[in-house]
């Protein structure tokens, strides 16, 4: 049997990562306690009390899977913001090295990295895994540094096995509200609002994108092929559709049915950003098994769920007097 945790479960990709393995029957673990990340003595005596409990769950004959799916950091995050972030990765990491029943059995472990951040100066025309990392941000740079966590841990546990999933830009309905990324929701929202959308690069800007639920089915997928070598797999999610901001606001405004107020301007997020990307996986290319859902499918359910807890949101603000 597999018992699989998700850390960031309640996030944009780990809900739909939580979707997936329970509609593939794969039986989900839950902490006692819900994690509080701002508090490293706290989080430390959390987590410690997270992995014995997952670890007794498991069998002599059990295969464990971890997903690592938590993170507030975005491409203008501060390296000082970031570095909790790695701090609770490692903990995790030394918990699990430190339980003799984990390390006892076969595991793997995901890691949900950033395409667009770590090849954010590449030249290529096509990005592939072969691709050099060219790092621009402090964002990028601590999430080469998270992956050559798990790399290690993988390689020093004979038992264990990672993928390293370096995912294009993620969109879907449930994207937190604070969180400084997610184009397309935020376009959603502001259409729904009637408010004016920013955009701060150029509309001829490409960028792929893939949605939580397509990206949570590759993952899982490309996990079940880590058994052998390389022990470590670095895999590229990513819909490999590129489209650019124009063509984006061109389906909004036939979904909407009226145009998006825009407005453009530059800002220093600008230059974080490649003007234009492109991406093609070259290991496991036989993954995703079925097609990648289309951009105007996948925006007609982006608007169609942020439309539904828009009304929500206004009803609860605006309770009937009756």
């Amino acid at each position: 049997m597999t018992k699989a945790w998700v850390l960031g479960s309640s996030g944009l990709l780990g809900s739909a990562l939580c979707r997936s393995l329970r509609r593939n029957g794969t039986d989900l673990f839950v902490p006692a306690d819900r994690f509080c990340w701002d508090n490293v003595a706290e989080l430390s005596t959390q987590i410690a009390a997270a992995v014995e409990a997952f670890s007794s769950q498991i069998g002599a004959t059990d295969r464990w899977e971890i997903y690592w799916a938590a993170g507030v950091g975005a491409m203008s995050s501060s390296a000082e913001s970031l570095a909790p972030e790695t701090r609770a990765l490692s903990l995790l990491l030394q918990r699990l090295e430190d339980d003799s029943r984990l390390m006892g059995t076969s595991g793997t472990i995901a890691f949900a990295s950033s395409a667009g951040a770590i090849y954010a100066e590449s030249s290529d025309d096509i990005i592939t895994e072969n691709t050099e990392p060219t790092p621009t941000t402090d964002y990028a740079r601590e999430k080469l540094r998270q992956e050559d966590l798990v790399r290690t841990f993988a390689i020093r546990n004979s038992r264990t096995n990672a993928l390293i999933s370096r995912i294009s830009s993620l969109y879907g309905s449930g994207q937190a509200t604070g969180k400084k990324q997610g184009l397309l929701t935020h376009i959603a929202r502001s259409i729904l609002r009637n408010r004016p959308i920013q955009i701060y690069v150029p509309y001829d800007t490409m960028r792929d994108y893939i949605t939580a639920d397509d990206a949570a089915a590759t993952m899982i997928a490309a996990l079940g092929n880590t058994n052998g070598n390389p022990r470590v797999l670095t895999k590229i999610v990513a819909s490999e559709q590129p489209t650019t901001i124009a063509e984006i606001i061109s389906v909004f405004r036939r979904i909407a049915r009226r145009s998006p107020r825009i407005i453009t301007s530059a800002s220093k997020l600008s230059s974080l950003y490649a003007r234009r990307v492109q991406f093609q996986s070259i290991v496991l290319p036989e993954l995703p098994i079925t097609p990648p859902q289309s951009l105007i499918i996948g925006i007609a359910r982006l608007m169609t769920a942020e439309r539904s807890a828009f009304v929500s949101r206004a009803g609860e603000t605006n309770p009937s007097r009756n």
